[in-house]
């Protein structure tokens, strides 16, 4: 890597600017920033504001990512990448990008099925060890993905390495919930996405550099 490659912050801290709804040109009302953090309010989707799950204006390829994240008592969302936003032919984010899981472990059912635990990619691979945080408290992620090889870190350790779009990654996704979608995990460049499941979550300090 060379010496010179930045840090780029992909949130400002104070707007959702670099941001959209997927599928939409502007940011669901429920998305907010408070302190520092974006937020996910529950009770705004309840009252009528829409959400959705936030991506990024651009698509990144080959890159280092980095943020914090916290979680509700019970709550789940999910960092989703290589996000191929084409909302005619896929519906959701996670029709074609893969997802760091981001869950209350103590709290939530997810938790019982193995690969749906916080730190794992999500019903491809368990993530080892186990190093998230309670409800409530920040936990700090890595996305590493450079040509092909991508690890996972969760609060300093690495936790998740695999190969993506080789043969054993085209089996392992066959042997997942992802099989009937044809262009799951196909996408070398794609958008970055923090999952509205209806749970508060809130996530900062999120910072690219691009390799």
């Amino acid at each position: 890597m060379a010496e010179n490659e930045e840090w780029t912050p992909l949130f400002d801290g104070k707007t959702t600017e670099g941001w959209h709804t997927y599928g939409s040109d502007s940011v669901g009302q429920a998305w907010q920033v408070v302190d520092g953090a974006l937020y996910l309010d529950p009770a705004a989707k309840k009252s009528g504001k829409t959400g959705g799950d936030l991506v990024t204006d651009k698509e990144y390829s080959d890159y280092h990512l980095k943020l914090d994240w916290k979680v509700a008592k019970n709550g789940n969302s999910g960092i989703i990448f290589y996000v191929k936003e084409d909302p005619a032919k896929y519906q959701n984010t996670y029709n074609t990008g893969l997802e760091m899981q981001v869950l209350d472990n103590e709290g939530h059912p997810d938790a019982k099925i193995n690969k749906h635990r916080a730190g794992d990619l999500y019903d491809l691979i368990a993530s080892s060890p186990e190093t998230v945080k309670p409800a409530g408290e920040w936990n700090h992620v890595e996305i590493i993905s450079n040509d092909g090889q991508l690890e996972l870190y969760q609060n300093g350790e690495k936790v998740v390495t695999t190969t993506l779009w080789d043969d054993n990654w085209k089996k392992m996704v066959a042997g997942s919930k992802f099989k009937d979608m044809e262009d799951f995990g196909t996408f070398k460049s794609g958008k970055i996405a923090l999952q509205d499941h209806g749970d508060a979550v809130w996530y900062k300090d999120i910072m690219i550099k691009e390799l």
